[in-house]
């Protein structure tokens, strides 16, 4: 795959980055239910025999699990090593209750648990994971504290994750900002409206996750599995899983599947490839819970579709 430069960074990244949250497992709140860390593992080595150079995982999914998972697997991988992001700002309790803080005492610790767990000096970049809405003071506090983690060596770059415009601005005015990554896909777009020409403009890169819209735009979901999915998958619980959200959604998939034909392509991999469309973006971030489910999407990131496709999809869109 060709390579694009993350933000001020050094770091040249494919378009697409295996993202880890689903393989973290069940028993957390955000969990996409049972997963098997064998197909885990062998999930992250497919990607990265397909050139995929970046895995984006996080403390909190499956409560540290999928960070020992990665671990695992770049350990046990014979080829270049690939950059590890992963992120902080959520942390659990003994009841597995997950809060936000960005206190600079907490992410220091939490730094050096998720260093622990993936077993390296440094990490390639690592982002603040959601901001504290309405504490301005505590988002300055969490993003200073990053700051002095980069200087100190303990990582190499820093960005953030599901930060609006102001919160980007008063970070920039700490610390140069080295990427943001918000949800962005047919599904949720938002992002297009200040976000991604906020960063254009000031140099900070992107990668986008739910470019897929967390497997609504893989083709392989339908409304009777969306309404079977088990209670411990936190997908049951989102409107998106919903109607009328999903008989909407489900008419993208078919204009996104007939396109894919035309090109021996998945729905996915022409999602994905939407998502990509933007210079701003700078990668996508694609989760995938076995070997076959990668094959399914990681081509998305080497596909380009034509004008006349764009403008298919984008008058679903309305």
């Amino acid at each position: 795959m060709q390579t694009r430069r993350l933000g001020n960074s050094d770091m040249n990244i494919t378009p697409i980055g295996f993202g880890s949250w689903a393989i973290g497992g069940a028993g957390w709140e955000f969990a996409w239910g049972e997963q098997d860390d064998k197909a885990a593992i062998e999930s992250i080595h497919r990607a990265l025999d397909l050139g995929v150079n970046w895995i984006d995982t996080a403390a909190v999914y499956g409560l540290g699990h999928s960070e020992e998972l990665v671990r695992r697997a770049v350990e046990g991988w014979s080829g270049a090593r690939p950059y590890v992001f992963t992120k902080c700002g959520l942390v659990w309790d003994e009841k597995r209750d997950i809060n936000k803080t960005l206190r600079a005492d907490s992410i220091r610790r939490e730094c050096e648990a998720s260093l622990r767990r993936l077993n390296v000096d440094a990490i390639d970049l690592y982002q603040i994971h959601w901001p504290i809405d309405g504490d301005m003071a505590q988002n300055e506090e969490g993003w200073g504290a990053m700051a002095d983690l980069q200087r100190e060596g303990k990582v190499r770059w820093i960005g953030v994750s599901n930060w609006n415009v102001e919160q980007l601005a008063m970070a920039q005015k700490i610390a140069p900002v080295t990427s943001l990554q918000p949800p962005y896909s047919l599904v949720h777009p938002e992002a297009e409206t200040d976000l991604l020409p906020f960063c254009e403009q000031n140099g900070i890169g992107v990668i986008v996750y739910s470019p897929m819209a967390s497997g609504l735009l893989t083709g392989a979901m339908t409304r009777e599995r969306a309404a079977s999915l088990p209670e411990g998958d936190w997908r049951s619980r989102s409107p998106d899983f919903q109607e009328p959200a999903i008989s909407r959604t489900l008419r993208i998939v078919d204009e996104l599947r007939s396109i894919g034909e035309a090109h021996g392509r998945s729905p996915g991999e022409v999602a994905v490839s939407w998502t990509l469309r933007l210079p701003a973006v700078t990668g996508a971030i694609v989760g995938a819970r076995s070997a076959e489910q990668v094959d399914g999407v990681m081509g998305g990131g080497d596909f380009r579709l034509s004008g006349e496709e764009i403008a298919r999809i984008e008058a679903l869109r309305g």
